[in-house]
């Protein structure tokens, strides 16, 4: 039997819920290694304006879509414009968020994996070549990066059993209280390392030499991935959210979050880095395979690690419970499930198509992968949904409520919850011109097909 469509219970539910999903391991652990990688400073200012001008605008288009059909990511483009070719666009967002569970729970497995290890002093006596080599065994025992895998799996499934409200909501603001609470604590402990000073030095004004053309696509690639944009993610919630919640006032807040928690996780990592003289470009290894190391030297050392890795998978937590909430809701919306069914039926095959990417490294499955496409399986998975799942689903989505949809109709949705008129034909101009050609510039670039970078450059 069909279930009654659920909603939040307030303003501050959705807020959390938001949020939650928003700040997961693309704010905590893929924001610091690409502003390393591309200088700092001017980096995270291309970042903050493609927050608020690109994602913003598409975030508020995102949430209207779901709350205007009260549906899931693909029922809402049924339910507005009919079993038209437009509803790809919610199947692409839908696809998109199973296929980043699917390696997403073994990237998170690995975070619970050093909680242990923490705990466990494992870094005790090892030098920075021993830390890395840990990782490095970790990541090729396929057994125990399943083991995670299937943990974690289980933890999200069981907070997307209970609902909306008594599931979603309920733990978003557990664990977004528990995340903004060790994020600033970390961050207050490392104002007095040496190396505090540095970091804020390299946030601020960083090396203009590493920021390159390339780096602004990046900023607005980064900052659709971190607002959780085309993945169904917001159309889903947008369905929960109640008709007199003004929906720009609180895409806003959460955009504005967003770049503040992203902000607080490079004070968090930054400092540790220059305290020991690291190269801030280290790129991804610096989570796994060169934090434990310095924090080991730092005093209170243990204590700080275990802090950090329980803020990774808090954050994680947040993000995979909207992972599998935009599945489950659509095969309830669809095939009539009721929602225990759905969420089981999702993380079990969420949790069988992430087995190649828990032995990813070992080359215990699919032993050849590496040699035919160029890249373990893990991070194939990864490239073809950022590079082509998810900025498609957004230009669908961006042309779908500013082209295919009655203005009318958007505008009615959107002054919903609020009195001023004069934002509308900023938004509206930004969804429906903007938004649009940059996010073909980014799959244009991002693809290989044209090389933007060397006329900005």
């Amino acid at each position: 039997m069909k279930e009654k469509h659920e909603h939040f219970s307030s303003k501050i539910g959705f807020l959390f819920a938001a949020i939650g999903s928003a700040v997961g391991l693309g704010v905590l652990w893929k924001f610091p290694f690409t502003v390393g990688k591309n200088g700092g400073g001017l980096f995270i200012l291309a970042y903050i304006f493609c927050i608020l001008f690109i994602g913003l605008p598409v975030f508020i288009a995102e949430i209207l879509l779901g709350r205007k059909a009260q549906k899931g990511a693909i029922a809402s483009f049924e339910v507005l414009k009919g079993r038209t070719a437009w509803r790809f666009g919610g199947m692409l967002g839908v696809t998109a968020s199973f296929f980043i569970m699917s390696f997403y729970s073994v990237i998170a497995g690995w975070g619970i994996s050093y909680i242990v290890m923490s705990l466990c002093d494992f870094s005790q006596g090892l030098d920075a070549k021993g830390v890395s080599r840990v990782f490095y065994t970790l990541s090729k025992s396929g057994g125990i990066s399943l083991l995670w895998h299937a943990l974690f799996t289980l933890i999200t499934m069981m907070i997307v059993f209970s609902g909306v409200k008594k599931g979603i909501e309920y733990w978003s603001k557990i664990m977004m209280r528990l995340l903004f609470v060790i994020l600033t604590l970390v961050v207050l402990y490392n104002i007095n390392l040496s190396g505090f000073g540095k970091a804020i030095d390299y946030l601020v004004y960083g090396q203009p030499g590493s920021f390159t053309g390339a780096s602004i696509l990046e900023a607005l690639g980064l900052a659709f991935f971190t607002l959780s944009l085309g993945q169904g993610i917001m159309i889903s919630y947008g369905s929960y959210m109640q008709k007199q919640n003004n929906v720009p006032l609180m895409c806003g807040f959460v955009s504005i979050a967003v770049i503040v928690v992203a902000t607080l996780s490079a004070l968090l990592i930054f400092p540790v880095i220059f305290s020991f003289g690291y190269d801030p470009s280290m790129g991804t290894g610096m989570i796994f395979q060169t934090l434990p190391f310095l924090f080991a030297k730092l005093p209170a050392g243990k204590m700080v690690a275990v802090a950090f890795f329980s803020l990774f998978v808090f954050a994680a937590i947040t993000s995979s419970i909207a992972f599998v909430e935009v599945v489950s809701a659509n095969l309830m919306d669809h095939y009539r499930l009721d929602r225990k069914k759905a969420v089981s039926f999702v993380c079990l095959m969420t949790f069988i198509v992430g087995i190649p990417s828990a032995y990813s490294a070992s080359a215990g499955i699919f032993g050849d992968w590496s040699e035919v496409y160029g890249m373990p399986f893990l991070e194939t998975v990864d490239e073809i949904v950022s590079v082509w799942i998810i900025p498609f689903a957004g230009l669908i989505t961006s042309l779908f409520v500013g082209w295919a949809l009655p203005k009318k109709m958007i505008k009615d949705e959107f002054m919903q919850g609020r009195k001023g008129r004069a934002l509308f034909p900023i938004w509206y101009f930004f969804i429906k011109i903007i938004a649009p050609i940059l996010i073909i510039v980014i799959i244009l670039e991002k693809s290989g097909l044209v090389d933007f970078t060397s006329f900005i450059s």
